[in-house]
């Protein structure tokens, strides 16, 4: 079971289709420019697996990547999903800046290289001389500009610390019908139960799928998640176990509750590693990862241990294999 198709919420904006999303990694050759065809590989084989796309996030390394880079990535996205008839899978295109001036630009290009949704990170440069009022203007000025879209995306450890409360979240959300969802990274279960009751057009996901089964309990929309980036198919196999679970079927909400376990191991691996190690480990299990683009190290550079991580890893694997 993919995704649902598309809808129309009351202000004209397409609503954010609920389930599994991934937060594709950039791959990069030995003078760390682009690798377009292993990015198109990678692409391909997470839609095929039935989880959609996101482009340009912090596991894609957006900060890295140039405005031309960017655009490019998403027109590469949207050419495979185009090329390869998938149009059941979303394409979400990370577009956070550290201006609302150069947000709104990356936002703008994102409509035209082919997303469908834009996903903003709160602007942690300056996170010291931020306060809720400059956060709420920053969001509703970028979703007013924005051609497409705009996803909140709640992740402290990536803006300099800056965690927006419900409170925020909900004031930003009444001032600007063209904000769709939110995605939290910041990991709380709270605040997505303050938030799913928000709007009937407002999506709230989990930035972990560590989480993935209680959330749904809550009615959450779904997650985007790293994890997906190695495991798609169990990832999204979760998510359909565990909705068939709430829906009354109790052989398959035990399923759910064996393989939430498993999922949780192996996203607590990968949140340990973080890029680089999700990298190593792409590399083990398919043959292409790579190096991150550089100040990052790869993975074992880095005193990381690849050995250890592979063998965390490896139930997770086995079973992704067995989909």
């Amino acid at each position: 079971m993919p995704h649902a198709t598309s809808q129309i919420n009351g202000h004209g904006q397409t609503l954010l289709p609920v389930g599994v999303y991934a937060p594709l990694n950039t791959f990069y050759d030995a003078s760390e420019e682009l690798d377009l065809e292993t990015f198109k590989k990678h692409a391909l084989r997470i839609a095929q697996a039935g989880v959609s796309l996101v482009v340009n996030g912090s596991m894609g390394e957006a900060h890295h990547l140039t405005r031309e880079e960017r655009k490019l990535l998403i027109q590469t996205a949207r050419q495979v999903l185009d090329d390869n008839q998938l149009t059941n899978i979303q394409l979400v295109a990370g577009t956070g800046g550290n201006s609302t001036k150069e947000t709104i630009e990356l936002s703008k290009d994102a409509a035209e290289a082919g997303a469908q949704f834009n996903m903003v990170i709160a602007p942690g440069y300056f996170a010291g001389a931020l306060g809720p009022k400059a956060l709420k203007t920053f969001f509703v000025d970028v979703a007013a500009a924005s051609p497409i879209p705009v996803i909140i995306y709640n992740f402290p450890g990536a803006a300099s610390g800056l965690d927006l409360s419900s409170d925020l979240i909900a004031d930003i959300a009444a001032a600007a019908p063209n904000i769709i969802g939110v995605k939290l990274t910041c990991g709380s279960v709270g605040k997505l139960t303050r938030l799913v009751s928000l709007r009937k057009d407002f999506a709230v996901l989990g930035g972990f799928v560590d989480f993935l089964g209680p959330s749904l309990l809550l009615k959450s929309a779904g997650g985007i998640t790293g994890l997906a980036n190695v495991a798609p198919k169990s990832c999204l196999k979760l998510y359909n176990l565990t909705l068939s679970g709430l829906s009354g079927n109790l052989k398959d909400l035990a399923a759910a509750t064996t393989l939430q376990e498993l999922v949780s191991s192996g996203d607590w691996a990968l949140q340990k590693g973080g890029i680089s190690g999700t990298k190593y480990a792409l590399q083990q299990v398919n043959g292409y990862g790579g190096k991150p683009r550089r100040p990052i190290l790869e993975f074992e550079e880095n005193g990381g241990d690849g050995k250890a991580l592979m063998l965390e890893l490896a139930p997770l694997v086995e079973y992704e294999k067995s989909l």
